[in-house]
Parts: C-alpha cells; sequence; structure tokens
C-alpha cells in the first residue's frame, strides 16, 4: 500500500474510533456530565445577579400613591427602596406601573412605621428592578439605604449612567450643588439633595463628628456623622479622618438655619471622588 494509502486508512480508522466514542455510555455520561456543570455555572451566575433579594409576595399596581409608594390589588402599600424622588418620578411611576403585575424583593418584609411594605420592584419577569430603570432614566435619585453592597453599586451605576448622559434631572447643571456654595444648598431645606466638594476638615464634638467644607463653620456646608455610626465607615475601610483633604459626594436631606448640613446616616450616602475628577460623572 502507498504511504498517501496507509494516511487515508489511519485518518478513516481514526474517524471510527471517534464515532464509536462519542455514542459509548461513558462518553455520553462525561458529556451529560458537563452540560449538568454549564446548567449550574449559569444557575449560579444568575443568582449573582444584584438586587435579586428574596421574593417577597406578588400583585398588580393600582394606584400611585406618591413619588414613593404604590398600592396593589390587596391592598398592601409599597414603598420603593433604594431611591429618592425628583420631579418626574410619580409620572414615571405611573406610566411604568399602573395595571402591571410585579414581584417585590427583600430581605425583609417588616412594614415601616407608616405600614408600608419596602422593597425593590420587578415588573412581570425582568430581572431589572423599576427602581434601576428609574434611575437609568435620570428620574430618581440613589437614597443610599440599600446596605448589599452589590446591589448598592448596580444602583449607583444605573444613576451614574444617567448623569454622564445628562438624562432627566441631570440634565440640569445644578442637580448637583457644590459644597463651596451653602446658599445655594441653603434655599434646599426640606428636600433631598446631592452636593460634593473638599472636605477640609474632620472635627468631632461630643458624640458628633464634622466634615467641614468651609473655615466659616456657622455658615458653610457641613456633614454631621454621630458616633454610632462611626464603626459602619471604618468596617467598610473609610474612616471619617482619612476623609481629610479629599473630595466626597454626599447626598441627603438638608438641614440647617446659619448653615446647610446633611446628616448622613448610612454609608451609601457618601462617595470618594478622583483628585482630577470632573463634578458630577463619577459611575
Amino acid at each position: 500500500m502507498t504511504e498517501c494509502g496507509k494516511a487515508s486508512s489511519r485518518s478513516t480508522a481514526h474517524e471510527l474510533k471517534l464515532a464509536r466514542n462519542a455514542t459509548s455510555p461513558g462518553h455520553v455520561t462525561q458529556r451529560l456530565h458537563f452540560i449538568v456543570v454549564l446548567l449550574l455555572v449559569a444557575a449560579d451566575a444568575a443568582s449573582a445577579t444584584p438586587c435579586q433579594f428574596e421574593a417577597q409576595g406578588e400583585g398588580r399596581v393600582t394606584a400611585i400613591v406618591d413619588a414613593h409608594s404604590v398600592r396593589l390589588d390587596d391592598g398592601r402599600e409599597v414603598r420603593l427602596t433604594g431611591i429618592e424622588a425628583t420631579a418626574t418620578t410619580r409620572q414615571e411611576l405611573t406610566s411604568l406601573l399602573v395595571g402591571r403585575d410585579v414581584t417585590l424583593r427583600s430581605t425583609d418584609d417588616t412594614p415601616d412605621r407608616y405600614g408600608r411594605q419596602g422593597a425593590l420592584m420587578f415588573i412581570g419577569e425582568s430581572e431589572t428592578s423599576v427602581q434601576a430603570t428609574l434611575l437609568a432614566q435620570g428620574d430618581a435619585l440613589v437614597s443610599g439605604e440599600v446596605a448589599d453592597k452589590d446591589c448598592a453599586a448596580a444602583l449607583m451605576a444605573s444613576e451614574a449612567e444617567a448623569r454622564r448622559q445628562k438624562k432627566g434631572s441631570w440634565a440640569d447643571p445644578s442637580a448637583i450643588k457644590n459644597a463651596e456654595s451653602p446658599d445655594d444648598i441653603l434655599v434646599g431645606i426640606g428636600r433631598f439633595m446631592v452636593v460634593e466638594g473638599k472636605v477640609l476638615s474632620v472635627r468631632q464634638a461630643g458624640a458628633m463628628t464634622y466634615l467641614n467644607f468651609g473655615r466659616n463653620w456657622t455658615h458653610s456646608f457641613a456633614v454631621t456623622i454621630s458616633k454610632r455610626t462611626l464603626p459602619v465607615f471604618e468596617s467598610a475601610g473609610m474612616p471619617l479622618k482619612s476623609l481629610e483633604n479629599r473630595r466626597i459626594r454626599v447626598r441627603g436631606w438638608i438641614e440647617g438655619t446659619t448653615g446647610p448640613r446633611i446628616d448622613v446616616r448610612l454609608l451609601g450616602q457618601v462617595e470618594l471622588l478622583g483628585a482630577n475628577e470632573p463634578i458630577g460623572v463619577r459611575p
């Protein structure tokens, strides 16, 4: 037989061997095992999707109570956790939710003092929460209340994308307040605001720590953090003293009389900013 014929024979024999192996019980078992592993990996990936907490009930939205809450067909009132309202939030909630079937997800279904069940809300089979949708459209602000690290990061990323694209409320150049302009912040007393600036000093007075953004402590903008909140920042590797001379973004309700204040109670209310980072674009 010629060398060419021998090579052809060897090739044919090899193909027949592969065909037999492919249909052999052992090979089939290996392939099934491989498929099961792939399915398990896919299931793990799905379960790792941010904000996919335990389901806490379902229902159909019958009414929008306010910019934070909706009513379901079984009478329950649900507060959308993780966000604060803007001027367009209620209108968007009406458009998105009235008459829609929703699933509620959270780590706890205990009602708040007003009897509302707090939850992340999902329409139908969607894996994207209503909160994330509103944030991505610029129709809500991150509140900082979600404690789960991955979920909180996902919500913040949705807001950051809207901010970069100047969507919704972020189209307004004054949407983020400058800590060096306390008068602009002071007019927002009683409102939820986002403020950026450089922390000039960190001072403790009694049970309160002050992040000062100006030299005139009675007039300048400041952040107050109670002693009982300090361990949360230390555990996250962000001791308050380390914020001195750092640029940060802080969000919360504006308080104060002579000078504007934000009382920070949650880690998610504070973001570190890069030294050369343009205002308002950090993811």
